[in-house]
């Protein structure tokens, strides 16, 4: 069955562009371990919460946007391989992040519903 990471994290809003590249090269990288899909989502309408919300969730500073992501992969099994191979590959290591990654949420899922 499939499995699902989750990530939220904070993005310099003026970096839109250089996210969006990076994620790019990112993918690349994950398809070459098993990845089947990986959809960046840039925040565009989030209300802020009166207890909680994706905002406070990353710590948002106000020249930051809120990304999600979500990456698919065919198992659990195939992702927790991926990611071994990934944090080794020399592409990632190589690769500079344009966010702080100090402040990015991300873990596993598995699917509970589909439709």
């Amino acid at each position: 069955m499939a499995y699902v990471d989750g990530v939220l994290l904070p993005v310099p809003t003026d970096k839109k562009d250089e996210y969006r590249a990076h994620a790019e090269r990112a993918a690349q990288v994950f398809k070459r371990y098993g990845l089947i899909s990986s959809t960046e989502c840039w925040g565009d309408d989030l209300p802020e919460g009166k207890i909680n919300s994706m905002h406070t969730a990353v710590l948002r500073e106000p020249h930051e946007s809120v990304v999600l992501n979500w990456m698919v992969w065919p198992s659990k099994e195939v992702r927790d391989a991926g990611w071994a191979k990934i944090m080794d590959d020399p592409d990632m290591a190589g690769m500079e992040m344009p966010f702080d990654g100090k402040r990015m949420i991300f873990g596993g899922f598995e699917i509970l519903l589909e439709v």
